[in-house]
């Protein structure tokens, strides 16, 4: 199994795919890295050699900030926001939408299960 940036890469997926495991990698970085190392995409990663893993593994530490740093990085810039009080930081704090969605209507992924106001089930059976 091929051990990538503290990822294990699954070994039966193609390797332009299996790059995207690791957090902060995506579709095209994963083969512009292809590209760079000059490596066939269409090669599954448990046909790699050990000296072809070496050479992603050592390209990626030197020019991409990936997995921890850049989960640190991203948790740094909220934190950044909310100290400063700016209105996005604010969003956050709330756990709601920070890019301008409205949330009148949706936004039930963000904001969570819907919290009833109003009578309760005890106080309407009492009614009855």
């Amino acid at each position: 199994m091929a051990r990538v940036a503290g990822v294990d890469l699954p070994k039966n997926k193609r390797l332009d795919i299996a790059l995207r495991y690791i957090y902060g990698i995506g579709p095209i970085i994963s083969i512009e890295i292809i590209k760079e190392l000059d490596l066939d995409a269409t090669k599954r990663v448990k046909d790699l050699t050990e000296e072809e893993v070496n050479r992603i593994n050592n390209l990626i530490t030197k020019n991409l900030k990936v997995e921890g740093d850049l989960r640190r990085e991203i948790q740094g810039n909220i934190k950044r926001l909310i100290d400063i009080n700016s209105y996005r930081g604010l969003r956050h704090r709330r756990n709601l939408p920070a890019r301008g969605q409205r949330t009148k209507t949706n936004g039930r992924t963000r904001r969570g299960k819907r919290k009833t106001v109003g009578a309760g089930k005890a106080q309407a059976q009492g009614k009855r």
